[in-house]
């Protein structure tokens, strides 16, 4: 094939795969964009949630007091986490068992009064929707896999795009040229193409490794250690009395000398509480807080390894750079306009598009009215 032919080639490939998969580019890559953000965005949308009072902080018991007042028929208490900074409430998750994935409600509290501030179920939300929408395009079951084979698509599609990008002659320059058509959407498209082809191919790369990670478990060192899933990952919280929260973290924190950050509760799977403590002289949950098993039973305390100490997998890592999260803020807005350009590069190519099927209509016109 001649290197014309080729080009020709790519130029199909690519722009089939942004005319069929534009409805579906287009929603996953704004979603992600404003994900990068998402903290900052979560406290300008439910400013109730951080209307506090104060900075100190209950025992975690009354928490689980107030909490579980605001429950609902069957649902139980699941997990306490006391603030991860100053100026965040306490959020406290429910669950209501069920077939399936169990119905989820987050509670948000006050640290220095107890008082709910917000609540939250499962499903609800904006930033809940773009979640979904962005990791599953909100087709239960298989939309994860859907959105990993698109992820394939765009890897392809920033390859070729790069592709027909480089000019068939002169050098790289040329191709950096703003006017290298007379058409403003078909400038835009040579140049945010250009620009954003490296970080498009890593973030459809990654994107795709954590849809898809069994794809990728050879390159894991750590396999071993990665938590189980199957059935256990939905067992339903043990439905215990408010005065056994107390004892446990009591018992938790005895043993590890100092004061519980977040508790969850024993499940059916693991009758055991699951309890972090963390150094008296820590104002908030920080990497030296350590994890503690308390029985159920006769709350026997176990020491277990530091709960910041995850393991560092690749998995792990492929996720950070994907969505930004503890990276530099630097990377943090190619991540973020790695969803824009992308959504701008699908509308400027379905108008060159759509151009070029105009054209080409009127000159078999032409041709016709000459032939005739």
């Amino acid at each position: 094939m001649t290197k014309v032919g080729l080009r020709n080639a790519w130029f199909q490939v690519h722009k089939w795969i942004g005319l069929i998969l534009a409805a579906v580019i287009i929603p996953i890559s704004l979603t992600g964009s404003a994900l990068v953000w998402h903290d900052p965005l979560e406290k300008a949308l439910n400013p109730e949630r951080y209307a506090l009072s104060g900075t100190s902080v209950l025992p975690v018991a009354r928490y689980a007091q107030a909490a579980q007042a605001r429950l609902g028929p069957g649902e139980r208490l699941q997990r306490i986490e006391l603030p991860a900074e100053a100026g965040e409430p306490v959020t406290v998750r429910a669950s209501k068992p069920g077939k399936g994935r169990p119905q989820r409600l987050t509670l948000f509290l006050d640290p220095a009064t107890g008082k709910v501030l917000d609540t939250a179920r499962s499903g609800e939300g904006v930033f809940q929707v773009m979640h979904v929408l962005h990791g599953s395009l909100m087709v239960p079951g298989v939309g994860r896999q859907i959105v990993g084979w698109i992820g394939v698509a765009m890897l392809v599609s920033s390859i070729s795009g790069l592709w027909l990008w480089w000019p068939l002659v002169g050098s790289v320059r040329r191709g950096l040229r703003w006017k290298r058509h007379r058409n403003l959407d078909a400038n835009l498209h040579h140049q945010f193409g250009f620009w954003i082809s490296l970080p498009l191919f890593i973030l459809s790369l990654t994107g795709v490794w954590i849809s898809f990670p069994q794809w990728f478990a050879g390159f894991e060192a750590t396999q071993a250690e990665r938590a189980p899933g199957g059935p256990g990952r939905f067992a339903a919280p043990l439905q215990l009395p408010l005065s056994a929260v107390a004892g446990a973290v009591d018992a938790a924190e005895k043993a590890a000398g100092g004061q519980a950050v977040s508790v969850a509760w024993p499940t059916e799977k693991a009758s055991e509480w699951t309890i972090a403590v963390q150094p008296a002289a820590g104002d908030t949950v920080g990497e030296d807080s350590t994890d503690v098993k308390v029985a159920a039973a006769d709350n026997s305390a176990t020491v277990e390894r530091g709960a910041g100490e995850q393991p560092k997998t690749l998995a792990r890592l492929m996720r950070r750079i994907h969505d930004g999260n503890e990276m530099p803020l630097a990377w943090q807005i190619i991540v973020f306009l790695g969803g824009i350009l992308p959504a701008a590069l699908a509308v400027t190519g379905i108008i060159m598009w759509w151009r070029a099927r105009s054209w080409r209509a009127q000159l078999a016109q032409r041709r016709s009215a000459v032939a005739a």
